[in-house]
């Protein structure tokens, strides 16, 4: 089992990415787990999306 993390900072670009490493990858994904945070800075939030991918190496081609 293998595990890819991706962080992004909107969500509509994680999905995109998401999307994007598993149909670039020969892999059963297992499982996907999701995590959102918010902080501020001065006056600006910045917003952390991340996804954990939990995914096995496919043998079938």
């Amino acid at each position: 089992m293998k595990v890819k993390i991706i962080d992004e900072g909107h969500e509509s670009d994680l999905e995109k990415e998401v999307n994007k490493f598993i149909s670039e990858n020969n892999i059963e994904v297992i499982d996907i787990k999701l995590s959102t945070s918010c902080s501020v800075y001065s006056e600006e939030q910045i917003y952390c999306f991340t996804a954990l991918i939990i995914y096995r190496e496919s043998v079938n081609s």
